[in-house]
């Protein structure tokens, strides 16, 4: 059954795209209507459609985000009235002129804004080289210490293999001696 929500919403709804999220999600459901601003700084929502799509839509348009927060909404269902044909917004005179220079205001700051970001990207710049080069030297220095551990290495493989030669030379001196003193009858 085609049942009417009229809704009186009130919180932080106006100038905050709150009427466009709820002409969104209306049209989500398939729904028909119209919202619009009050003077009073409430916002009218009027959805026509299935009752159990109206209870959805009523859960999604108490929107708590970062610009809107729906404080309190008044409800009242009756019977639909088929007098709209999908869902829109009703503006009031002047409001979109206002809207405009709200906009160009918001759109400056944001030119400022990024602006300076970009002039504090600027000095990062500088830095980034500086760190750049010191770890280009950090790399030097470590192919440096690389080399120097390899030749290391190296050296003490020449002088190990120079004890062990050595040792296997001292080695088979005794075996030499071990059999002379057996042959001898010493041991």
């Amino acid at each position: 059954m085609i049942t009417r929500l009229t809704a009186i919403v009130s919180g932080n709804v106006q100038r905050v795209g709150y009427r466009a999220r709820v002409i969104d999600i209306a049209n989500a459901f398939g729904l028909k209507g119209m919202t619009e601003n009050q003077k009073d700084g409430l916002v009218k929502i009027i959805a026509e459609g299935e009752e159990e799509k109206l209870r959805w839509f009523e859960s999604a348009i108490d929107i708590k985000n970062a610009l809107i927060r729906v404080s309190s909404m008044e409800k009242e269902y009756s019977p639909a009235t088929g007098d709209f044909d999908n869902f829109g917004k009703l503006v009031l005179k002047g409001e979109t002129d206002s809207r405009l220079d709200t906009a160009a205001e918001y759109l400056k700051d944001l030119v400022v804004g990024v602006n300076k970001i970009n002039e504090n990207l600027g000095g990062l710049g500088g830095k980034m080289d500086r760190m750049i080069d010191q770890q280009d030297r950090m790399l030097d220095k470590q192919d440096a210490t690389i080399e120097e551990i390899q030749a290391l290495r190296t050296d003490l493989k020449g002088y190990m293999d120079m004890r062990f030669k050595r040792i296997e030379a001292d080695l088979a001196e005794l075996k030499d001696m071990k059999v002379a003193l057996k042959e001898k009858g010493l041991i």
